[in-house]
């Protein structure tokens, strides 16, 4: 099967930030404007070139997923790992790319483009860009290992990375056989990664209220992380963060048929509730995608082992 790649021109402080950071699972290279992204499909491969005259392909990541989201909240799901230091240094870059007033306030939408599996190259295994790449291009190119140039690019990366002495996390799901038809990369999602999925997924509302207020609105993991959930979307329910809360607490549930389930035990301990028992027994909202809706086994773990019944 024929796979694409995108070779997209790299903010210099966003690449020497984490190119020294070999134990990330996932980082966001963020677009200061808002444009929607559709160049490439999740598993496959999105690279990293310097800007001119350093015309190198410097590493890449496996793509997941593209959204737009205020900074502020790509911030909160990324982190350091947006290639800044702080929120105020990556919404000052922001600024300098928009050309934005000194005293604009505003909290600027921005093109996320989630990778998971990051890696960067070192100096002496840095490829040159193909020829057609024009120097004059201020994003990004796309490729394709159907055509000559694209699989010669395919295999370039294959060859830096099976060369690295030191194989960060994830990336031996990336390497593949030098001479075998080019295959998708299944992503390995991180935290931030999955939030942004499983808001997307509920198209931004609460599957339980309809609330649409993004900075109130939590992806929850159904069974956590720390007991052997995973990140993927099926685990994954958005919710407001006063449910969420009460969720991971066990307050509340949702049962496997779907349906928002109230503890007696708000009234108990708290003699109060009126708000959330009034949504006992009601149907959840689903992402349209039955693959990306509450794994059955997950809600019944949630059932068993978290909710106070």
């Amino acid at each position: 099967m024929a796979v694409r790649l995108i070779l997209a021109v790299t903010d210099g402080d966003w690449f020497d930030q984490l190119r020294l950071r070999p134990e990330l699972s996932e980082v966001n290279f963020w677009s200061p404007s808002d444009s929607p992204f559709r160049a490439l499909q999740p598993g496959e491969l999105f690279l990293f070139k310097l800007h001119s005259p350093n015309n190198f392909i410097v590493g890449g990541g496996v793509f997941a997923h593209a959204n737009s989201m205020p900074c502020s909240l790509a911030w909160e799901a990324f982190k350091d790992s947006n290639g800044a230091r702080s929120q105020s240094e990556m919404r000052a870059r922001i600024a300098k790319y928009r050309k934005a007033k000194p005293d604009d306030r505003e909290d600027f939408v921005i093109g996320c483009r989630i990778l998971t599996q990051p890696f960067f190259f070192e100096r002496e295994r840095w490829i040159p860009a193909p020829k057609s790449f024009a120097l004059n291009t201020v994003t990004f190119k796309g490729y394709t290992t159907a055509d000559s140039e694209g699989l010669t690019l395919w295999e370039s990366v294959q060859d830096a990375l099976t060369s690295n002495p030191v194989m960060p996390a994830g990336i031996s799901d990336v390497v593949q056989s030098r001479y075998g038809e080019p295959v998708l990369v299944r992503p390995r999602l991180g935290q931030g990664a999955f939030r942004v999925l499983v808001t997307d997924n509920y198209m931004r509302r609460c599957a339980v209220t309809g609330e649409r207020t993004l900075p109130a609105l939590d992806a929850a993991h159904i069974k956590p992380f720390s007991e052997g959930g995973s990140h993927e979307a099926s685990n994954g329910i958005l919710m407001r963060r006063d449910i969420h809360s009460l969720f991971d607490s066990g307050y509340v549930t949702v049962s496997p048929d779907m349906k928002f389930e109230v503890s007696k035990k708000i009234r108990e301990e708290f003699e109060n509730g009126r708000h959330y028992y009034a949504l006992h027994g009601t149907d959840i909202v689903l992402p349209k995608d039955i693959q990306r809706r509450p794994d059955r086994s997950a809600l019944i773990w949630h059932n068993e082992n978290a909710f106070k019944g």
